[in-house]
């Protein structure tokens, strides 16, 4: 029995030494893991605008728009309230909100009231336009999602009709 002892204490193994991680080693792995989700989402993205034959214009932050039927007003402007008939999809095609479902959207513009990506959309159209317009997730609900119907790291495609802008 001791001897058994002896050979099992012999033949285990040793405990690995523990390696120091650096500040800048974990930085660079979030870095590169971060990098490698946004060109995921990039390419999702393309793959969606070509599945579907769009013509989109690309904004620096990567929010998308096409206006799908031009309205007759001025330019909508950061501090004017909006009121918009929408259809909010995820990237797969399913409605996640609607205002059909959940009623007209109103919001001040450039106040945050809403995502980032849909209050930007915001400034390139007019009352009375239907557009399309798709948010990475970075300018969505990001990390989290909504923590009811959009998860964490949704593309989201909206599908908006301006019908009132006011002062």
């Amino acid at each position: 029995m001791f001897v058994a002892f002896i050979l099992f204490c012999s033949c285990a193994e040793k405990p690995k030494e523990k390696t120091q991680v650096s500040d800048s080693q974990i930085k660079e792995s979030l870095e590169k893991a971060n990098r490698y989700l946004a060109n995921d989402e990039e390419e999702d993205i393309n793959n969606y605008i070509a599945r579907h034959q769009l013509n989109m214009e690309a904004t620096g932050t990567g929010m998308r728009y096409q206006i799908l039927q031009s309205g007759d007003g001025p330019l909508i402007r950061p501090g004017q309230t909006v009121t918009l008939e929408y259809a909010m999809n995820n990237i797969m095609g399913d409605i996640v909100y609607s205002s059909e479902k959940d009623g007209v959207m109103s919001f001040v513009v450039g106040c945050g009231d809403v995502v980032s990506g849909l209050d930007e959309a915001m400034r390139y159209l007019h009352q009375g336009d239907v557009a399309k317009i798709i948010v990475p997730s970075h300018l969505g609900y990001g990390l989290l999602g909504d923590q009811k119907e959009i998860p964490a790291r949704s593309t989201l495609i909206y599908t908006v009709k301006i019908i009132k802008v006011v002062d």
